[in-house]
């Protein structure tokens, strides 16, 4: 059992300021696993592995593939509450890596559908709470929503368990959609609850958190907003050193944006093709899409249409590969009217 003792430290003990060692033990863990004949101890071992520590240093589509492979594992051995605490995090990565949101859709409504017979009720609802945010960036769930709804009881009582999950969502949602003082509002109520350890969903509330406040600076010059971004843009470079792979692009669009609010050209445009070029690398799909999309309204500010065209042409076709509906109207509306224009 010395492999899950060192996974399960490694994982609590996943703190900002020291990375790298918990890293290595991680990986020693991983190592000693892989010597002894325990078959029975693999699920387990994956989920609080690539659950909980390996988006630190493994690309997310392989913690994905990795807690997949631990779901069906742990399902035929008849450990159902670790087979669906599996699922719940191959849907946050694949949500996270940009995965094609009807495959998310279809695996999810597969977890449902098995969540009929072996009916654990905390893995339904965030199941749930995953599936609204997927079927509004697919269609603001005009084809795809169903009844069922998670119940996250009252979201003012700390001891609920599901606060961070649902403030974190409708962060998300409102992110994607433009709401941008909705998304600070559920920011803010989102960050506190995430506490002091590093996880996955904490990195990315601070990028959605800080690439929104900058939005809001820009709109009502808001010095909350440049507190913000002030904080998560080191956390986001500390990540970034040591997974080049999951958070550069995020640290580039952040510090593109950072620069556009300067007014610094010369260090924008670069920044805005550096994020753009990461994100392709990593086949973060969505979020080059996203970065092509800022750099595009930063042409528009600068009144570059031609530019403006071809980086909106690009945002389009990354939201269309992705699966977004609801972003890849929205970019055709900025292109009707910058024809129109033209």
């Amino acid at each position: 059992y010395t492999p899950l003792a060192l996974i399960h430290f490694a994982g609590y003990a996943m703190k900002d300021e020291q990375p790298a060692s918990i890293c290595r033990i991680a990986k020693n863990a991983m190592s000693m696993l892989k010597r002894f004949d325990v078959a029975d101890q693999y699920p387990l071992f994956y989920l609080n592995y690539y659950g909980r520590v390996a988006w630190r240093f493994e690309a997310l589509q392989v913690c994905a593939d990795k807690l997949r492979r631990a779901f069906e594992a742990a399902l035929s051995l008849g450990h159902v509450d670790i087979a669906f605490y599996c699922s719940i995090h191959v849907i946050k990565n694949s949500i996270f890596s940009g995965a094609s949101l009807r495959s998310i859709m279809k695996e999810i409504d597969y977890y449902l559908h098995l969540l009929k017979t072996y009916k654990i009720e905390t893995a339904r609802t965030f199941l749930l709470i995953f599936r609204e945010t997927v079927s509004l960036l697919i269609d603001n769930g005009q084809a795809t929503s169903i009844e069922a709804t998670p119940f996250v009881g009252d979201l003012n009582d700390p001891g609920n368990k599901l606060r961070e999950s649902a403030f974190f969502h409708k962060a998300v949602q409102c992110l994607w959609v433009g709401h941008t003082e909705r998304c600070r509002y559920y920011s803010e109520k989102c960050m506190p609850i995430l506490g002091p350890l590093a996880q996955l969903t904490t990195y990315m509330s601070k990028f959605y958190h800080a690439l929104n406040s900058l939005d809001l600076i820009r709109k009502k010059n808001s010095t909350k907003g440049k507190e913000v971004a002030r904080v998560a843009i080191p956390a986001i470079r500390d990540a970034a050193a040591s997974s080049d792979w999951n958070f550069t692009n995020k640290l580039r669009l952040l510090e593109a944006e950072q620069q556009s609010l300067r007014q610094t050209h010369r260090k924008a445009v670069p920044l805005y093709e550096a994020a753009i070029e990461s994100a392709k690398k990593s086949g973060f799909i969505h979020e080059q899409g996203l970065a092509c999309e800022k750099a595009a309204f930063y042409f528009m500010r600068l009144k570059n249409k031609e530019k403006a065209l071809e980086y909106f042409q690009q945002a389009r076709e990354c939201y269309f590969q992705w699966g977004s509906f609801v972003k890849v109207d929205f970019i055709q509306k900025e292109l009707d009217g910058l024809n129109w224009k033209n």
